[in-house]
């Protein structure tokens, strides 16, 4: 065989192989638009997000301060507002959003302060609250704000709720996340879709 069939045959080999690696990822769903490229995006943001539950509670744990803050929950809130109106983002959407990710993420800081109570504490030094862990929340909120612009029109179709619980699952299995925090992925992704909540996969 000469260089040139090889390189054919070759070619063709790795076009196949692509072709079924994205056919793994891909929902068998026949999705509105085809490309959920835009959810997966938004999905990968509320995930950062969640993890930095973690730094933000090993900082109160060892400031002793509650978990709720609410002067600072309501100054995000006002914040989200006045960036969604300049992206051109339903308001209303936003403020949903940010609030589930408040939640989600209070969810995750409560459940790792009972797991400190019962076990015991987080050793080390957790990330300064203001100089480290702060300024990556703001720089994910304006990339939320960005991503949830390229999200908003699919919130009303039929299928948004399926989407969104497609993608989770997708998401789960290749960046193999932690399992004991699913619920509260699920819970920032819960105003996704006009209907709220997330539809069941398979």
């Amino acid at each position: 065989m000469n260089r040139s069939n090889r390189t054919r045959r070759v070619i063709g080999t790795l076009t196949l192989w692509t072709l079924f690696a994205t056919a793994q990822i891909v929902p068998g769903q026949a999705y509105a638009d085809g490309d959920d490229t835009s959810l997966t995006n938004l999905i990968s943001l509320a995930s950062q997000r969640l993890a930095l539950a973690e730094p933000v509670a090993r900082w109160k744990w060892a400031n002793h301060q509650p978990i709720t803050d609410a002067p600072r929950e309501a100054a995000l809130l006002k914040d989200v507002v006045a960036r969604a109106k300049s992206a051109d983002v339903d308001p209303a959407f936003a403020t949903a959003f940010f609030q589930d990710q408040i939640d989600a993420s209070k969810d995750v800081q409560n459940g790792l302060f009972a797991t400190w109570r019962a076990t015991r504490p987080p050793e080390g030094t957790p990330p300064d609250l203001a100089t480290s862990t702060r300024p990556q929340l703001d720089t994910l909120t304006k990339a939320m704000i960005a991503a949830l612009a390229r999200v908003q029109p699919l919130r009303a179709t039929p299928d948004c709720p399926t989407r969104v619980a497609q993608g989770i699952s997708n998401w789960q299995s290749l960046t193999r996340y932690d399992s004991a925090r699913s619920a509260a992925l699920n819970r920032a992704l819960g105003h996704v879709c006009e209907t709220g909540g997330v539809g069941a996969t398979g």
